[in-house]
């Protein structure tokens, strides 16, 4: 049974986990801290992919001290060999005597295994601590590996009446400084930033995470997300601004790899995948699923009222996240999804509100989305 030094311990592994948001992808950001007679004896955090676990991290920073020692770890240990060794036999070797964890690890290869290999060696087990807490940290890896999909987050600027953009287009900028600084870091922590071909004909965004602006510590690890435009006609203009930049880009299209638009757009760098779908649109349900192939685990989604609006339809968005700033732009402005005319209310989407707050003078909405697909 777990008690007031139980929830303590698995807070400091949490805060550790959240050093590892921007690089551990595509593994589960992992925090592990171990006490011996109520003295932190080792701590770590998952290194990038190839890198030690969390577990390991620790471990090695206790030696001798881990013997008899209780690991709290926010997430079930793993019992596979992948690029490293499993945990659950590091854990054993060194003697410790108790492991407490967040929540079981839902990869196939673990999803108890790990917590049973541990109890058949003699240690002392118990999941399940500040499990709610924990799970925000890797919701991403969670939807992959239970349906197959990223977790999809839609980012939207927005005047108080719902508006994105005037009837012309200008858009830039709705919300302040300190919310486009906000954005930063939600595209450094994700997997992918997803955009449509318009977006990029339209706008020509960078769709880089940009530490600086970001205010992400330079001791803290940092990798690009994946830039994936969904483009079937194959519009991207091979002098993108982002193909030009540093990380990968991916371009999503119904069309072959072979075709000239796709051969100039690899020459600048640009993956080409070919997805399911017609001549004029990309199967969506395709999209995400291909990227989850590619262990892209959270999806970032940056795009107009068309493809926002697809999206929803679809049932492939998990969550909104809307900076709302302080302005009002008439209803001849765009609005932020384009659907058909619904005949009732019931046919809306329903969200769950899990956070407001004020960044800058503009306000952060996080909600979750009703009818979500396979969830």
């Amino acid at each position: 049974m777990s008690d007031a030094n139980d929830h303590l311990h698995m807070a400091a592994a949490l805060r550790l986990a959240a050093n590892g948001l921007y690089d551990t992808a595509p593994n589960p950001t992992v925090g592990c801290v171990l006490v011996n007679h109520g003295r932190v004896v080792g701590s770590g955090w998952t290194a990038p992919a190839g890198g030690p676990h969390a577990e390991r991290v620790a471990l090695a920073a206790a030696g001798e001290l881990a013997r008899g020692a209780t690991a709290y770890v926010t997430l079930e240990p793993c019992c596979h060999t992948g690029r490293t060794g499993p945990c659950s036999r590091a854990l054993v070797e060194a003697g410790v005597a108790r492991v407490v964890f967040a929540g079981h690890d839902p990869n196939p290869r673990v999803n108890g295994g790990g917590a049973a290999e541990l109890a058949a060696a003699g240690i002392a087990v118990e999941g399940g601590v500040l499990e709610s807490d924990a799970e925000p940290l890797n919701r991403g890896f969670f939807a992959r590996m239970r349906r197959g999909l990223p977790w999809v987050r839609s980012k939207l600027a927005v005047s108080v009446d719902g508006r994105t953009a005037l009837a012309n287009g200008t858009s830039q900028w709705i919300t302040g400084p300190q919310a486009r600084r906000d954005v930063h870091r939600w595209r450094a922590r994700s997997s992918a930033v997803l955009t449509g071909s318009g977006t990029v004909v339209d706008d020509d965004p960078a769709l880089n995470a940009r530490r600086e602006e970001a205010g992400i510590d330079a001791a803290i690890g940092m990798k690009q997300p994946l830039r994936a435009i969904i483009d079937a006609r194959l519009r991207t203009p091979p002098t993108a601004k982002t193909l030009s930049l540093p990380g990968e880009v991916v371009v999503l299209t119904t069309r072959s790899a072979a075709d000239p638009n796709a051969v100039a757009l690899h020459a600048k760098g640009a993956r080409i995948e070919t997805v399911a779908g017609t001549a004029e649109h990309c199967d969506l349900r395709a999209v995400l699923t291909r990227l989850a192939e590619l262990e892209v685990n959270d999806v970032w989604v940056e795009a107009g009222a068309g493809l926002n609006g697809a999206l929803l339809q679809a049932g492939l968005i998990d969550e909104l996240i809307v900076y709302m700033a302080p302005r009002l732009f008439g209803d001849s402005a765009r609005g932020m999804f384009t659907v058909p005319a619904l005949a009732s209310l019931a046919e809306g989407w329903d969200l769950t509100f899990d956070d407001f707050r004020k960044v800058g003078d503009d306000l952060r909405i996080t909600a979750r989305v009703s009818r979500v697909a396979g969830a």
